[in-house]
């Protein structure tokens, strides 16, 4: 309690004084004794002085040497209290691992600089690393701690003189550099940050690879703070990171709007999503040479209540990166085995399933459980999965298709001829279809080269027991060409573009019944 510390440092000092007197006393009464003041006596005699001064005098030198110590102790206290209010200083002010400067500390640089001087003289680069996440993972917290001291030591060999660099927090850095050489100069600075950062660190025999992706603005007067500025390197950084990561960008005046279109686009997705106004459109896949409907695959098209009908190459990356991809492909499942059960019971339905959703253990019960739900026959299922999802994680992916085909799904290998599949991939994953890209069937009439290539893609699946279905079709002779080579089955604008379920019951004849549902396509599309 504050008044027992006061009470007891009272005690203290009483206690000390009267020890200090005593000492006193006891140095008259030996020099008394021993005559040591015998000198004295003259002096004393003549002023009519008698011993109890004497021994005032003592106890008055017992007292001055108590208040010189005190004094030193007082003294070397308030050193250490200073000293200990200098460490905690310093501490708050940097970062405990790195020893760089931390947030709080950069942003006051950033605020003097920005004040300092009307016109632009220094610059932010925000420095945000990749693939740090799985450096954690796989390694353990002290690998990406030895990562992160090594990134520090990095950028401190790289500041210019009179810059500051910062570890603001988790793997984000960041430098407040002077403007000397111009824009020049700070292109120069953010590639060489790059092309560091992405040297290999060493750790326990490992080589630890990470990345960095640089976002650069100008401190300059049209900012509000220092806040608005390192917001504007964040933008600027985060562009970078949505154009493909380790690279740099400069603040735009536009890039806040985007941010914010951005943001604004996932509110928007995620109430469509959940009041189902993506709705699933069919393409119609057939077969070759006879162009009877065999099956459809599922696409994506938004009804926006401003923008009208959007395609999927505007909102399915969205929902990728922000982990909606999920809810939104189910549903469209559920909706589509709905639909299809009025159609043929021979006709396929094809869904895409994104790369990211085969992480999920839990996948293959998912769509069985849809499958269930709606009554839909896992035979008439079919699950495509594109190239990018066999480099992510191999083995959870052969599990998840593994589990698919257990239960009766068609696996077929999407845009086949674009990423990274391999020989090794077609056969330890066991698909039944490879569909090759459009990018290849738009120039086999036009090219010997691509012709060439496809030919070797149709014979490849044929030589596995894989069929073949080549997409964007467009044109007669690339049907001729292609049932000549012996691929199985074919898709593009020529068969059918895209439609509702209610034009797609009109092209299976569904609306006019009794008609022959395996009259040629040609008969029963409509323009597209």
């Amino acid at each position: 309690m504050p008044g027992e510390t006061s009470t007891a440092w009272g005690r203290g000092e009483l206690y000390e004084t009267l020890c200090l007197l005593t000492i006193g006393a006891g140095i008259w009464f030996v020099g008394a004794s021993l005559g040591t003041f015998d000198l004295l006596n003259g002096f004393i005699n003549a002023y009519h002085l008698n011993d109890l001064l004497i021994l005032a005098a003592c106890m008055g030198l017992a007292l001055f040497g108590a208040s010189v110590r005190k004094s030193i102790l007082l003294r070397r206290l308030m050193l250490e209290r200073d000293a200990a209010a200098a460490q905690a200083e310093a501490i708050a002010r940097h970062d405990g691992l790195t020893g760089l400067a931390n947030r709080r500390r950069f942003l006051e640089a950033v605020e003097r600089a920005h004040t300092a001087d009307p016109e632009p003289t220094s610059a932010v680069l925000l420095i945000d690393l990749d693939r740090f996440k799985p450096v954690n993972d796989l390694y353990s917290h002290a690998a990406g701690n030895a990562v992160l001291c090594a990134v520090s030591e990095r950028l401190q060999n790289l500041l210019p003189p009179g810059g500051v660099a910062a570890r603001l927090g988790g793997d984000e850095f960041a430098m407040l550099v002077p403007l000397d050489q111009g824009s020049e100069g700070l292109t120069r600075l953010a590639q060489a940050v790059i092309a560091s950062i992405s040297e290999p660190v060493t750790w326990n025999q490992n080589d630890l690879k990470v990345g960095a992706t640089v976002g650069v603005a100008i401190v300059a007067g049209d900012h509000a703070d220092a806040d608005a500025i390192l917001h504007a390197a964040d933008l600027a950084m985060y562009q970078g990171k949505k154009d493909g990561r380790g690279s740099y960008r400069f603040f735009r005046s536009t890039m806040d709007e985007e941010l914010r279109a951005r943001a604004r686009l996932e509110t928007e997705l995620r109430t469509a999503i959940e009041t189902g106004a993506i709705e699933p459109y069919y393409q119609p896949v057939v077969s070759l040479p006879g162009k009877e409907i065999v099956g459809v695959e599922v696409l994506a098209r938004w009804q926006h209540p401003e923008r009208g009908l959007v395609g999927p190459a505007e909102f399915i990356p969205v929902a990728e990166e922000t982990g909606m991809i999920g809810d939104l492909s189910y549903s469209l499942i559920r909706r589509a085995c709905l639909d299809a059960q009025s159609w043929p019971a021979h006709l396929i339905l094809a869904v895409n399933i994104a790369p990211h959703q085969f992480q999920d253990a839990w996948l293959a019960e998912r769509i069985l459980a849809i499958l269930t739900e709606t009554g839909f026959p896992p035979g008439r299922f079919e699950v495509e999965i594109t190239e990018s999802a066999l480099i992510q994680d191999l083995e959870a992916t052969r599990a998840t298709l593994l589990s698919l085909q257990h239960l009766g799904v068609r696996i077929a290998l999407d845009d086949f001829g674009t990423g990274y599949s391999s020989l090794y991939h077609l056969r330890e994953l066991k698909f039944d279809k490879l569909k090759i890209d459009r990018s290849y069937v738009d120039a086999i009439t036009m090219s010997d080269e691509r012709a060439k290539l496809v030919d070797a893609i149709i014979k490849l699946g044929t030589s596995l027991g894989l069929s073949t279905t080549a997409e964007g079709i467009e044109t007669d002779a690339s049907v001729d060409w292609l049932s000549d080579q012996g691929c199985d089955f074919g898709q593009g604008y020529l068969f059918g573009k895209a439609v509702p379920k209610a034009e797609m019951d009109g092209m299976l004849g569904l609306d006019s019944l009794p008609r022959d549902r395996s009259a040629p396509i040609r008969d029963l599309a409509v323009a597209s």
